[in-house]
């Protein structure tokens, strides 16, 4: 999503417009052009009228709105303004009031640019896959508590997602009481609904497993039946517990060599430190760079990184006969592993980057089996300072 600004809007800087882009008109303040979802182009006004914000969408491209009639509506709205008139509610109430489909569409808008890029790809895939099919079409005040209720238990097959999704629904609804699109003495129609109970699934690579997953690495690399890059990419996943994410996107310029770090301006929990190993340090030193490319974890297309990990990482878990074993389990065995080498559940969290103690808590249970291995040897010592070698 982009926003560019000190542009004039015509019709030649409206060509280069994404689904998501919002151009900002040098001209008029507040008058903007922006692409929606679906590649469609509206025009709208963004301004203020007795103290208070409003987004006014003045219609879509195409006649009768072109840049410059587009632009002299928006002056016009401007003038009234000026008196404390408010001709988007006067439009509002000729039209209707809104669709939960056009409200989403202003809540990417207005909204999305305070989201991490990631997290906005990801609610408009959602919204557009699982929300807008089913409920789009009801206005947004005629969504009730039923209609929502009813649209998470249709998911039960997929738990986790269904909770994802009545989360992501109930904060359009908060943003829709805040900016005027349901009054604020409206209930918001998802409150009260019961979650589903979500299993975490848990996969951890055994030895056995970790063995078998570096010989078909090692193979692979000898003789190039893989991606340099893929396999470099899953090495790092291995040994340094990082996101997905991270590694892919990850640039030479992150990489601090003499203090053994990955420094990232941004993750999922913001600005974060990856610790790297010796045997991380291995795998980057041995990779090579490729000129005019900044990105660490190369991908075909010239100058960017490598976008999908998973297709040759299900060829490589298949060969090691691993089927049942996401990337994300990766990370989780990072920290089994870490667990079992006596490490605190604290500085696992630091590894690991977490932002709060009880997403490492996951783990808690895993510090079992080294606490147990210890209390055997204790009892062991103490069994054999009293004489007794043997257990009763």
């Amino acid at each position: 999503m982009v926003a560019r600004s000190n542009i004039r809007i015509t019709l030649a800087s409206l060509a280069p417009l994404a689904p998501g882009d919002t151009l900002w008109d040098r001209a008029v303040k507040g008058f903007c052009a922006r692409c929606r979802a679906s590649g469609t182009i509206t025009y709208a006004l963004k301004t203020r009228i007795k103290g208070r914000q409003r987004w006014i969408t003045i219609g879509r491209h195409g006649a009768p709105w072109t840049p410059e009639t587009a632009r002299r509506e928006a002056l016009r709205i401007l003038g009234h303004a000026v008196q404390g008139e408010d001709l988007g509610e006067q439009r509002q109430a000729e039209r209707g009031e809104p669709t939960l489909a056009i409200v989403i569409d202003r809540f990417l808008a207005i909204h999305g640019p305070k989201l991490k890029p990631q997290t906005c790809l990801d609610y408009t895939r959602i919204f557009n896959k699982t929300v807008i099919p089913k409920l789009g079409h009801l206005k947004i005040s005629a969504i009730t508590r039923a209609h929502c209720s009813q649209f998470h238990t249709n998911m039960a097959a997929t738990p986790r997602k269904a909770n994802l999704v009545l989360d992501i629904l109930s904060r359009v609804m908060t943003w829709s009481q805040e900016h005027g699109y349901l009054s604020e003495d409206a209930t918001n129609p998802t409150k009260g609904i019961r979650k589903f109970r979500e299993t975490l699934r848990e996969r951890y690579l055994s030895p056995d497993e970790y063995q078998r997953l570096g010989y078909v690495l090692d193979h692979l690399e000898g003789s190039r039946g893989e991606s340099l890059f893929a396999i470099a990419a899953l090495r790092l996943l291995i040994l340094t517990g990082a996101r997905l994410n991270e590694v892919l996107t990850l640039r030479w310029s992150y990489v601090d060599f003499e203090r053994s770090l990955l420094r990232l301006p941004d993750s999922k929990t913001g600005a974060k430190i990856i610790r790297l190993n010796p045997r991380a340090i291995d795998v980057l030193s041995n990779l090579p760079r490729v000129k005019g490319n900044p990105y660490v974890i190369v991908g075909q297309r010239q100058g960017n990184w490598l976008v999908n990990l998973q297709k040759p990482w299900r060829r490589i878990r298949a060969m090691a006969g691993l089927p049942d074993v996401r990337i994300h389990d990766l990370r989780h065995s990072f920290a089994s592993m870490a667990v079992a080498s006596g490490a605190s559940l604290p500085m696992i969290g630091a590894l690991l980057g977490h932002s709060q103690p009880r997403t490492t808590a996951r783990y808690a249970h895993l510090a079992d089996d080294p606490v147990r291995q210890t209390n055997a040897q204790v009892g062991d010592a103490i069994a054999a300072a009293m004489g007794r070698d043997e257990p009763a």
